[in-house]
């Protein structure tokens, strides 16, 4: 068996692979991840009756940001022209799961970017919800983010 070569470390320390030389290609990539709720937080997100707004709203706005943002947040990810991105929700009687398509033209994938935005939307729904998860000492007994996963990934 060949031993593989590590393309991320150098004599050096650490590098950015080089993709100049790839072909440019369509490449897709979708994600989801769970946040796990208390069944009144989620009735709320429902009514749309959270005091700081709408959450599935304001989560697929950060998880859009996050996907533009992921090489300003992965230390040796590419830059990528992203071509679109979906974020979709599927709502459950105790949690949430969030499903993001990212998409773009380029030499390198969007799995990374899909991954980030999947996050960000997950911590964004935390975040708004946070006050109502807690327990009488401030602790978060039930709130948790779980299965976050790459679930498909193409190039054309």
């Amino acid at each position: 068996m060949a031993e593989k070569k590590l393309t991320h470390l150098s004599s050096k320390g650490v590098r950015m692979v080089e993709v100049g030389d790839k072909p440019v290609v369509k490449r897709t990539a979708l994600a989801r991840g769970n946040i796990y709720l208390k069944e009144e937080t989620i009735e709320l997100i429902k009514e749309e009756k959270i005091k700081k707004g709408n959450v599935l709203t304001t989560a697929q706005i950060a998880a859009i940001g996050a996907v533009k943002s992921t090489h300003h947040i992965i230390p040796l990810c590419h830059s990528l022209k992203i071509t679109g991105v979906d974020v979709d929700f599927k709502i459950n009687s105790n949690f949430i799961q969030t499903i993001i398509s990212v998409r773009c033209n380029g030499k390198t994938g969007v799995e990374m970017e899909a991954l980030t935005g999947v996050s960000v939307a997950l911590l964004t729904i935390w975040d708004m919800v946070k006050s109502l998860e807690k327990d009488q000492n401030g602790q978060y007994p039930t709130t948790r983010i779980s299965d976050i996963e790459v679930i498909e990934k193409e190039k054309n």
